[in-house]
């Protein structure tokens, strides 16, 4: 007789502290069938069940190196997508609850890039060709979009290469959706401000004039994160007020004059590192989501370090707090009764040339 799908009815009033027993409980029955993926800014009572964090570049890359059958990815949609894509046949990408999604990745959707993808070729000169690049926080289909154009995925932490390579394969590039990330990285590739233009998809011709797109070098998407524009410059310059000696460092998605007052710019990955490595006894003030840096705060306290948060509201990514314990502990006891809940599954159409931008980037990180 077949078992029947375990309604999560049965898990919605549990207390945490009971749902992370049953977590470790249905981890232990299902072993190496099952893996667990935690992004950085991932809730602290989910992350402490993680087999393997990260950001989300190294996220991709472990989700094609996983072994297990099951890949529960504690994230959000797209992070899941990228799992799937990158995972061999017989694997499955699980997502605790579908609902964690990403607020910058719905700035961009495939009908509104077709159509800037139209526009501009028809305002650009003949000879002129763009590569479009898309953030890995965006959806399936944007980065088989890119893959099918000759373009390509990056992520926070390869932008400025994933850019590099743009350049050799034609005169101007298409990024989205996060424009701030665009910016800052070409930015550092000594681009003027003047040759980035935004793209507003709900204007016509995005809101430039043939003469701005004939000039610039990126046309950057209408997008952003909702956690990092959180983030001002007067909360570096309230920080170095009261701490002369004290270091900021940032996210790239936070914006332009917040990066450009910063001391250090980069990836989760590249925060958790530089603020890890840095000399004892030193304060750190740090632009990128909140979980990410109180968990930093309590790794680094033994060392003198004191990290603080550069937003005066707090700010979390409210979407990958869906993923809570009580979907983890139903997303896991679903898989030991033999039942898959919240896969993850991006239709071939879609995977093959979105898999042909992820190796792109892949081969040039």
């Amino acid at each position: 007789m077949q078992t029947a799908t375990i309604q999560f009815d049965h898990f919605n009033a549990l207390a945490d502290k009971e749902a992370g027993e049953r977590i470790r409980a249905a981890k232990a029955a299902l072993g190496k069938k099952a893996v667990l993926l935690c992004h950085h800014y991932q809730r602290a009572d989910v992350y402490e069940h993680a087999d393997l964090t990260g950001d989300s570049l190294k996220l991709s890359r472990l989700a094609g190196e996983a072994e297990a059958e099951n890949i529960i990815f504690c994230g959000v949609h797209f992070m899941a997508e990228v799992a799937d894509i990158l995972s061999r046949p017989e694997q499955i990408s699980i997502l605790p609850d579908l609902a964690a999604g990403c607020s910058m990745a719905d700035m961009a959707n495939l009908a509104k890039v077709e159509r800037c993808w139209r526009e501009l070729s028809a305002l650009m000169n003949p000879d002129e060709k763009i590569t479009p690049v898309t953030y890995i926080n965006s959806a399936a289909d944007l980065k088989a979009f890119c893959g099918t154009h000759g373009g390509i995925v990056c992520t926070s932490s390869n932008a400025p290469k994933i850019l590099e390579w743009s350049f050799n394969q034609r005169e101007k590039v298409l990024f989205f959706p996060d424009q701030h990330l665009g910016r800052w990285s070409g930015y550092k590739m000594n681009i003027p401000l003047d040759e980035m233009v935004i793209w507003n998809p709900d204007l016509e011709q995005g809101g430039l004039t043939r003469e701005q797109i004939s000039k610039a070098k990126i046309i950057l998407w209408h997008g952003f994160c909702s956690v990092h524009q959180m983030f001002q410059p007067r909360d570096i310059i309230k920080f170095r007020n009261q701490y002369p000696d004290g270091i900021v460092i940032s996210h790239p998605e936070c914006g332009f004059e917040v990066c450009k007052q910063s001391d250090y710019i980069g990836s989760t990955e590249y925060i958790l590192k530089t603020v890890k490595e840095g000399p004892p006894n030193t304060r750190w003030l740090v632009g990128t989501e909140l979980n990410l840096v109180e968990r930093l705060a309590r790794e680094v306290k033994a060392e003198g370090k004191i990290v603080q948060f550069m937003a005066s509201t707090v700010c979390m990514c409210s979407t990958m707090q869906r993923i809570d314990p009580q979907h983890l502990a139903w997303t896991l006891e679903n898989l030991v009764a033999g039942k898959t809940v919240n896969q993850i599954k991006v239709p071939e159409h879609e995977a093959v040339p979105a898999k042909t931008a992820l190796e792109r980037m892949l081969a040039v990180s």
